[in-house]
Order: structure tokens, then sequence, then C-alpha cells
């Protein structure tokens, strides 16, 4: 990595719209001197999740509030930026080009180099920015969209191991959350309602254990949520508080029983020569029982276990303006033909994970 960089950071893949300024020394080792988060979820509560239209328009409105408000806190201006990055994808295409857009003024205007970073890179990079792991590590990134384990082997290397062939674990929180009446977003709702229930009341699968490999599959588990909620309808005409709570709790632990087995298979693959780390990020990696399964894990194949602090699990800037920095000391910047992207695999290598359309590999 070159010499001391200042990092402007812009993340709107999503729901969350960020800013950040980080700054990394001549060593690499990294500090963040701001991270602004405007979340959206009072948006988008009353229609059961996400909607592209509202969440692009709020990035539109909130892109330079967040900047403003992410120089002020770093007691910097942008002027003494070295870096602007932006999520160019994946994501909802219409918040993907609202950061696109505002990064890209923000370059003309100033000069800066332009960076435009993956969003799952950001997540795979996290730990290195909160804990500056070593490469190579073991990634699982479990977040709302996406799931998949990686290995780590530098900044724009990452070799998929194997991850979700439909819902992601964050997607199927929030779709069981509506199934069984519990509010979004999901993920923690769910969490919290299984904190009170008994998770062996319902035999609920726990899909592709019986097949080899690191594919994980988390709709028929959903599904299978869905039966049981009915079942309980027709006999009770509806389902108790308590019930509820079962079915939370059964659903999160098929999800942690899912993840654990898969990351023991995954670790067949890590480098025999190399220290064995456990990394763990993106949103859903803020589920405490998850977490601990993971941790569980790790012991067991005498690794380290990295998470980042639950701010960081989520979507942010920093971890864009990071990737950036790391990334800068292997390639060139991106001029303002950078284009937005709402697909955009980590691991080129292999096959999708979710099929190809016009706009190339899903995942």
């Amino acid at each position: 990595m070159p010499a001391s960089l200042i990092i402007l950071g812009l993340e709107s893949s999503c729901d969350d719209t960020a800013a950040a300024v980080v700054r990394t020394q001549a060593d690499g080792m990294p500090e963040i001197l701001s991270s602004v988060v405007m979340g959206q979820a009072e948006l988008h509560s009353d229609f059961g999740g996400v909607v592209p239209e509202i969440a692009a328009r709020a990035h539109a409105e909130k892109l330079d509030h967040c900047v403003e408000q992410a120089l002020l806190q770093a007691k910097t201006s942008l002027e003494a930026v070295d870096l602007i990055a932006v999520t160019a994808g994946p994501g909802l295409i219409g918040g993907v080009v609202s950061g696109v857009m505002c990064a890209k003024g923000l370059a003309q205007a100033t000069g800066k180099p332009l960076y435009g970073v993956n969003h799952l890179a950001g997540h795979a990079l996290t730990p290195r920015l909160t804990d500056y792991v070593p490469y190579p590590y073991l990634m699982l990134l479990v977040s709302g969209g996406h799931c998949q384990f990686l290995m780590v082997t530098g900044a724009d290397s990452f070799r998929r191991l194997g991850g979700t062939i439909d819902d992601a674990p964050g997607e199927a929180f929030d779709k069981v959350a509506r199934l069984i009446g519990l509010p979004q977003p999901g993920g923690p709702a769910i969490e919290m309602a299984a904190s009170i229930g008994d998770p062996a009341r319902f035999a609920l699968p726990r899909p592709l254990l019986d097949r080899p490999g690191c594919d994980m599959s988390f709709s028929g588990l959903k599904t299978a949520v869905l039966r049981a909620r009915d079942r309980l309808t027709a006999e009770k005409g509806g389902i108790t508080r308590q019930d509820q709570a079962d079915l939370a709790a059964g659903f999160q632990a098929a999800v942690v029983d899912v993840l654990a087995e898969k990351t023991r298979r995954a670790f067949a693959d890590y480098p025999q020569d190399a220290p064995r780390t456990l990394c763990v990020a993106g949103g859903v990696a803020a589920n405490k029982a998850i977490r601990t399964g993971l941790e569980t894990v790790s012991a067991g194949e005498n690794a380290r276990f990295v998470a980042p602090p639950l701010a960081l699990c989520t979507d942010n800037a920093a971890m864009i303006a990071y990737a950036a920095a790391e990334q800068s000391a292997l390639r060139a910047p991106d001029d303002m033909t950078l284009s937005a992207r709402p697909r955009w695999p980590l691991d080129t290598a292999q096959p999708a994970m979710l099929g190809s359309g016009k706009k190339g590999a899903k995942a």
C-alpha cells in the first residue's frame, strides 16, 4: 500500500445511505476517522421490505448530507482527501447509480482519483480494516442479499467455496418475519422473538446437509415455516405470541445449524501451511446465535475467529473506503465511464450461483 492516504467512501447499494473517511498509514494500518450511516427503515416499514424506488430517492436526497457530516466528524476537508471511493455494485440499481453519480461529481470537481468498489469486497475486507487480519483467511459473507464462503487471498483475490442457491439468510429472515407476523427488519425481530422460544417444538429441515459441498439453500426452510404456521392457523384460527416465538426460535436454530456445518466443510479448503482464521461479515453477522455457532466451529478447527463490531457488520462506507485503499496499490483509478452494476460476482472464474441474465452474473 502507498504512503498515508485519506479516503472518502460512499455506500448506497440497498437501504442505508453512508459516507465515511478512513486514513491508512504507510504501513497499511487503517483508522476510521468518521462513519455516517442514515438508515431508511421507517420509509420501508409499511411495505414489508425495501422498495427500490423509495430507496433510490432517499439516497439521492441524503448522500450530500452524509458526505458533509463525514468530513465534519473527521475534522478534514474535501481538499485533504486523496481518494474518492464508491460502491459501484452489486445492489439495487437506483441506489448504486445515486452513489456513483455523486462520487463522479465529487471526483470531477476536485480532480481526486475515483475508485469503484465491489460492495461484497468491502464486506470481505472488513476484517482487514478492523483487525488487520493477514491473508489468507476464510470469510463467511452473510447478509440480506448474499451468502458466500470465500477464501480471501488478496485485496482483489477471492475464491468462492460455496454459497446460497436461492434466498440469502437475511432475505429469509425478513420473509419468515412477515409470515409469522413480526415487524421489519426481520433479523432483529426474529432474534428477539427467538430468545423466549422453544427451538425444538417444530421439526424444521436443515436443507442441503445431506449433500456434499458448501452450497446452501434457505427457500425450503422458509416454506417449512409457512406450512407450520398454516397448520397452527387451521387448528386454532391464528397463532399466539408463543407460537411466533417458537417458530422464530426453530427457524433461527436451523439457520445456525446449516451455517455451522457448511463452515466446517469450508475449512477443508484452507491452505494447510497458513494460520487458520474464520471471519464473518455482513448484516446477518450481527445475530448473536449465529456468531456463537460460528465461534464454536472455529474453536473446533483451532482457528482464530474474527467478527467486526456490529456497526461494521451492516452496510457502511468505511469498508468501501478501506477496500479502495488496498486496491489502489494494485490498479489504476476509474474514469468518468465508471458505471453502476446491479450484478458483480467476486469470483468470476466460477459459474454464477444464481444464473445469469443480460446484465451478467447475478452472484
